[in-house]
């Protein structure tokens, strides 16, 4: 579909049964394996999703639960058309952390301020996917051509990237069983037949957590897993809600972080769409009210502003799968998990290097689907214009440069972001003009 406005786009998406190795949105894998790739997505968002409340004094189980019910309405409001999972926003730590005056341990005192805030960004979110039903998505083109989308989803994977290297540095054992996982899943999405090559990420997490307990509950070569708490926590826990106060000063400093939340959401869009070749951009508009919508609703009960999830996109590269069913399905089970104290406290002694591990996998393949934006977009990096605008993003984001502006905060992902446009379109260069360190004369 080519039109630039979304008049045009009806109906809900019909899922076929799907007969080749890859899965596409409109298709899905038999309905067992449905569910089985649905927890792996729920697996994959879980680290970074409950990680993002903990570092805001939030709730963990209440974002987890509200990861569901956001990746279920964004399912509905895209009629089942774009393949994402909704969870926890880094975007939003900072901003809430200077509007709360969070000490940074146990729970915030103060979250209901912060609430509001994220609220108002999702209204400011919804507008935005409003102004594209309204105008079309062309001007969204303009504003984010290519080079631009494609720099902010390698900024994007190189500002995470440090989290994931972190989580292997603590030790010689650390670096090994992280290495490891990478190995494991991996040899799984290559090498295992059938079904079982579509759960790489389940799989290798599940034989290093079992190498890691070999070595360190067995032979005590490091600290021992705990499984004391997960004993403790009850099956069935209904969440704290939280509802929300507004004011100015909070709305303020946090309602721009939808700035960044509209890039992140364009981006991830355009990389889908480059992995699976279709164009999904006449969803656009569908996609930021779904996501202003997951944001609004989440944080008027106290959960935290969401987003679409990186982590996920990395899972439907390796995977191949990427049947919207499957979210669907990821969902309901994440809903289900949220309502569980003692899922959280299983997923939560995973060992840091696993965890590591699997991100290196899926931020890696996360950069690789912004490589494959200017592959299929032909960019040419022979513009200077396209090397400033492209280099200048990265490096913003991989250094996580970061503005003070008073008690506003601006990190790397947002620098990078607005970098990369104002760059672009304050550039100009002939296009036959060779760049700075280019071969051509």
């Amino acid at each position: 579909m080519t039109a630039t406005r979304e008049r045009g786009v009806r109906g809900v998406a019909r899922w076929r049964l799907a007969r080749g190795a890859t899965i596409l949105p409109d298709e899905r894998p038999p309905y067992g394996q449905v569910l089985v790739l649905g927890l792996q997505h729920v697996v994959a968002m879980f680290g970074s999703t409950a990680l993002a409340p903990v570092l805001m004094g939030f709730d963990p189980n209440l974002a987890i639960f509200f990861s569901g019910i956001a990746t279920l309405l964004f399912f509905a409001v895209v009629g089942g058309r774009v393949p994402s999972y909704l969870g926890s926003s880094f975007a939003f730590i900072a901003v809430v952390i200077a509007a709360t005056g969070y000490g940074g341990s146990g729970p915030n005192p103060n979250p209901a301020v912060a609430l509001g805030g994220i609220v108002a960004a999702g209204v400011v979110y919804a507008l935005a996917g409003a102004a594209v039903l309204v105008a079309g998505d062309a001007w969204i083109g303009r504003l984010m051509p290519p080079a631009v989308t494609g720099a902010i989803v390698g900024a994007i994977a190189l500002n995470l990237a440090p989290v994931a290297v972190r989580s292997l540095s603590g030790s010689g054992l650390d670096a090994g069983i992280g290495l490891f996982t990478v190995l494991a899943v991996g040899l799984a999405a290559t090498a295992l037949p059938g079904a079982a090559r579509r759960v790489p990420l389940l799989i290798g997490a599940l034989a290093a957590t079992l190498a890691y307990l070999a070595l360190a509950n067995g032979l005590g070569l490091a600290r021992p897993v705990d499984f004391a708490r997960v004993a403790e926590a009850p099956w069935f826990g209904w969440p704290r809600f939280v509802s929300p106060v507004f004011e100015p000063g909070a709305i303020g400093l946090i309602a721009p972080v939808a700035v960044v939340l509209v890039a992140e959401n364009l981006g991830h869009v355009k990389a889908i769409g480059a992995m699976t070749g279709r164009n999904l951009d006449p969803y656009l508009g569908r996609a930021f009210i779904g996501d202003g919508l997951a944001t609004m609703l989440s944080g008027a009960f106290g959960g935290t502003g969401v987003t679409t999830y990186a982590e996920n996109m990395g899972v439907m590269a390796v995977t191949r799968v990427y049947s919207t069913l499957v979210f669907a399905a990821a969902g309901v089970i994440a809903i289900l998990f949220g309502l569980s104290p003692k899922f959280g406290a299983a997923i939560l002694i995973i060992p840091g290097p696993v965890i590591g591990g699997l991100s290196v996998v899926v931020f890696g393949l996360i950069a690789a689907a912004a490589g494959r934006i200017f592959v299929d977009n032909r960019v040419d990096f022979a513009r200077t214009r396209v090397q400033l605008t492209v280099g200048t993003a990265l490096v913003l984001g991989a250094g996580d440069f970061t503005l003070n502006f008073g008690s506003f905060r601006l990190g790397g992902i947002g620098t990078a972001t607005i970098g990369a446009i104002l760059l672009y379109h304050l550039l100009r260069d002939d296009p036959d003009a060779a760049a700075p360190g280019s071969a051509r004369p």
